[in-house]
């Protein structure tokens, strides 16, 4: 009897259909369809599918396929408002009769598709400039009786919370979100059918200022967009008899005075309780392009959970400290009772603690306070819903007795779906990816930013680049970044420069620069890898061409982009505190490397979308360039320009090097400097996400581990020893004493540097993308002596993959679990050959290469004696503990030159040394003794 189960999962684009209710407001008229088989007989394979919608009537289409992820909708466009009510069921070979059972149906309805659907009209307070309460705006509707559908279409200029009835509309923060205001405004679609009632309605809008027309950027700019706040709202209820009544924004609506005398994002929420709301008084009505109105591509920011207060301490200088354990983005909501009218409340908000009192001066200018002026004794819940701030500790002042149970964090972010998780038997690694997604979780606020706590908050192009592979495997992220590329191809200039963020508000600074330009070409693709979306690829393919050819551009003819400005590898951790550009990569090389790597990916995008003649245009320019950067910045034996681990892992991974000399030698230098530096971190923004693949590619995966689990400053585990909760903007933002690193900008709950995360899913448990959307993916776990077991799992757009190994009792295990609709290719361990699977869950058992640790050979040079784990760190131990040398980076730097010397002269040298600490002495004798 055939296991084929009945499709689950329905999606339509990149948005789920809730187990019940309806995907409401969608955007597009024939959204494509996605599913998953969560059981199938062995050796299934789809042949073709059904889908059958209903409208008004029910028709079945047929489509002879294997496809099963965002295929083509296959019947007539819908309408604005239309729902449609859809079942899916597939076949796994010809026969007519061998149909799975239909899906259980999913709904799906459009928003408003054309300017035309609205008569609302944007209204604004006659009198509310910027320094003002925050309005309330609204308006009253009388309904009919025998209402059996009822939905709100809304959007502001600002942020707006909705009511009606008194009651609160949905459970979206911050809305309409953030978008590049002049070009793209989003709208939301609520069911209210529960909410109205026959007679008399009232909606009603709070509206705070947010980016709209609050603090922006660290430029302190204000009003950007615009000088008015305003409300665009369309309530439509359907009634028994099919008839739609539309009630709109209009100039009778009104506005009146909040009690919330201040709002910014910057700089909080000030709420006066003893204010009732003022009189009413008219509306204007705006003059506004309606063209502009776009419907969500993913999720709304929510409240994604509530944290309670770890613990109240009192300062030195006695203030009243609340640590809620994790530094996350949010607000406090405060319970206070007894108190007289009058009374004032103070919250202030850090990241860190720093000498026992809140660190404040990583957040510049930004004030990250909330204040509430009480009403009298109630019982009160203290709320600041048009602000958010990112912290770990709160300061109280003001409150007579305060409880743990009176206080808590309540977390906002975009509400993601989280598909990915990773494990393994190193607790400081787990923690750094627990870091890892807190630190997302607060950065991707409707736009991917690059710190929550500062004046700043910035959607850089640079961090998302590097981030969005880490980013599209732990959470469902395509309908967040589809949205933000909608942006970045509005923001970008018409000679193809792409700004520094997205949207842009440092608008008169525009030239091009690489790696943070090359956004528009890296995430779409990464995009595509992860989520199979195509389609995406031909809808910023423009955008992706005009980057590249501004690119070439700057290049000229020799296809060497030197000169101008360069942000470079950003953050290099040997630049100072005070100078984030002075990295040691050149940034002419790394400019070059950008060029290349984005004109191959516009040429592989190009190809995909069915245009031949682009692809060739591009795959010859990426020729090129690969061929001039060998020629000016390569040598024959692999050494590349500046000597920094960055460039030679943008030569290795992205196939600069032209002979086999060249790569062996690249690697084996970066390998030394690994070495060298005792396998501290060298990289900034560009180097970090490629490094661990370039050691591990060019044949030095041990030291890639060695990299990834030290513990010393700077590291990725660094922030995790120092207590991190999140990963930081420097890897040494918090200095091993407990000060706050000097350099003017500092955060702590920054994602760019996290992306090391996705080295960790691909090699350290081995689960890797091949074909798109995981429809093949590749096993080849990077086993090894410093763990004894790994593990992730990824909910795919077919299911779920998950890959775990165990070394144990002298063996290695390897479990694969493969979802119906993917392949997997295994590298087996023992097995010289992949191993191709199909569904269904794999085990694999082979003797453990590690089972013994090798010991240091007799005849050793310095560089096998640094390799073995043990052995450097005995040694550099007995080294500091005589007062040879300080640290382990003292040592390992006087030996760059003598690593191909005998590890037995070392150790005579280091013996003579004992008790007798004198660093030049030091290096002469190692001069003197390792250069005969």
């Amino acid at each position: 009897m055939s296991q084929l189960a009945a499709p689950t999962a329905l999606r339509f684009e990149h948005q789920p259909a809730p187990e019940s209710g309806t995907v409401v407001g969608l955007g597009t008229a024939s959204p494509r369809i996605s599913w998953q088989v969560p059981a199938a007989d062995a050796g299934y394979a789809q042949t073709a599918y059904e889908v059958e919608i209903t409208t008004g009537t029910t028709e079945v289409f047929t489509v002879q396929s294997p496809d099963q992820v965002l295929v083509p909708w296959p019947g007539a466009a819908l309408t604005s408002r239309e729902s449609a009510q859809v079942r899916v069921r597939v076949r796994g070979n010809d026969k007519g009769d061998d149909w799975s059972e239909w899906s259980e149906p999913a709904s799906v309805e459009t928003g408003l598709l054309a300017p035309d659907d609205w008569t609302a009209r944007f209204v604004s307070p006659k009198n509310n400039p910027h320094g003002s309460p925050a309005p309330l705006i609204g308006g009253t509707a009388d309904l009919p009786d025998g209402v059996v559908k009822a939905r709100l279409y809304a959007t502001s200029y600002g942020i707006y919370i909705p009511e009606l009835n008194g009651q609160r509309v949905g459970d979206e923060e911050l809305a309409p979100g953030w978008t590049s205001y002049q070009f793209r405004l989003r709208y939301q679609t609520y069911d209210v059918t529960e909410l109205v009632r026959p007679g008399e309605n009232t909606l009603e809008f709070l509206v705070g200022n947010a980016w709209y027309r609050g603090r922006i950027g660290f430029q302190d700019q204000k009003q950007l967009y615009g000088e008015r706040l305003a409300v665009l709202a369309q309530l439509e209820v359907t009634t028994e008899d099919g008839q739609i009544h539309t009630f709109a924004s209009d100039g009778t609506w009104t506005s009146r005075e909040s009690n919330v005398v201040a709002d910014d994002l910057y700089d909080g929420q000030t709420t006066d309780l003893r204010r009732e709301p003022g009189a009413r008084s008219p509306v204007d009505v705006l003059d506004a392009d309606l063209n502009l109105l776009v419907a969500p591509d993913g999720p709304p920011v929510r409240i994604t959970e509530v944290l309670p207060a770890l613990e109240i301490t009192t300062s030195p200088s006695g203030k009243t400290l609340i640590d809620f354990g994790q530094n996350l983005v949010g607000r406090v909501q405060l319970t206070v009772r007894g108190q007289a009218a009058g009374d004032e409340i103070v919250l202030r908000h850090a990241e860190v603690l720093e000498n026992g009192e809140l660190g404040v001066r990583p957040l510049r200018t930004a004030k990250a306070t909330d204040t509430y002026i009480l009403a009298g004794p109630d019982e009160v819940t203290l709320d600041s819903p048009l602000t958010f701030h990112g912290f770990r500790y709160a300061e109280v002042t003001g409150v007579n007795a305060l409880s743990k149970d009176d206080i808590v964090a309540v977390v906002v972010g975009t509400d993601l779906r989280r598909t990915g998780w990773f494990e393994s038997s190193d607790e400081l690694l787990n923690k750094f990816h627990d870091n890892v997604v807190w630190g997302m979780r607060g950065n991707f606020v409707d736009v991917p930013t690059d710190c929550p706590q500062r004046d700043e908050r910035l959607g850089w192009t640079g961090d998302i680049q590097v981030f969005s592979p880490t980013a599209t495997f732990l959470f469902d992220t395509a309908g967040f970044l589809t949205n933000w590329l909608a942006d970045l191809s509005a923001e970008q200039q018409k000679d193809g420069s792409v700004p520094y963020v997205i949207p842009d508000v440092l608008r008169d600074q525009h030239p091009a620069t690489a790696a943070w330009g090359d956004a528009a070409t890296i995430v779409p693709w990464v995009i595509y890898q992860r989520t199979g979306d195509a389609g995406l690829l031909a809808r910023q393919l423009p955008s992706m061409r005009a980057w590249v050819d501004k690119m070439a551009d700057l290049a000229g003819s020799n296809l060497l982009w030197s000169g101008g400005f360069q942000f470079g590898d950003w953050l290099d951790p040997t630049a100072p505190p005070e100078n984030a550009f002075k990295a040691k990569a050149d940034a002419d090389v790394v400019a070059t490397a950008h060029l290349a790597r984005s004109a191959e990916v516009v040429a592989r995008a190009a190809e995909i979308v069915g245009r031949p003649d682009v692809a060739q245009q591009y795959a010859t320019l990426a020729d090129g360039v690969r061929k001039a950067f060998a020629s000016e910045y390569v040598t024959a034996g692999g050494r590349v320009l500046s000597d920094a681990a960055t460039t030679y892992a943008l030569a290795l991974q992205w196939a600069l090097l032209p002979t086999a000399a060249q790569r062996r030698g690249a690697g084996d230098r970066l390998a030394d400097l690994v070495r060298t530096s005792s396998f501290r971190i060298s990289t900034g923004f560009v180097g970090t996400p490629l490094i661990a693949d370039a050691l591990a590619d060019s044949g030095h995966p041990d030291l890639a581990y060695r990299l990834l689990l030290q513990t010393g400053c700077p590291s990725w585990l660094y922030a995790v020893t120092m207590g991190a909760t999140t990963v930081w903007e420097r890897y040494d933002s918090m200095l091993p004493d407990g000060s706050i690193n000097p350099g003017e900008m500092t955060s702590f709950n920054h994602y760019a540097l996290g992306a090391v995360a996705d080295w960790m899913h691909r090699r350290v448990a081995g689960l890797a993308p091949v074909d798109p959307g995981y429809r093949t993916f590749e096993v080849r776990p990077l086993v090894t002596d410093h763990l004894t077991k790994a593990s992730a799992r990824h909910l795919t757009p077919y299911g779920e993959a998950a890959v775990a190994w165990v070394r144990d009792n002298g063996q290695v295990t390897l479990s694969v679990k493969v979802p119906v609709g993917s392949t997997a290719r295994v590298a087996v361990p023992g097995q010289d050959e992949p191993v191709e699977v199909g569904h269904g869950t794999h085990e694999w058992t082979a003797a453990d290469p590690y089972a013994e640790t090798p010991g240091v050979p007799a005849d050793a040079t310095i560089r096998q004696l640094v390799d073995n784990a043990p052995a450097w760190t005995a040694i550099v131990a007995a080294a500091v503990e005589d007062q040879v040398v300080a640290a382990d980076t003292d040592l390992a730097t006087r030996l760059e030159r003598y690593l191909d010397k005998p590890a037995a002269e070392l150790l005579a040298v280091l013996g003579r040394f004992r008790k007798n600490p004198t660093a030049p002495a030091l290096q002469a004798e190692l001069d003197a003794r390792l250069t005969q």
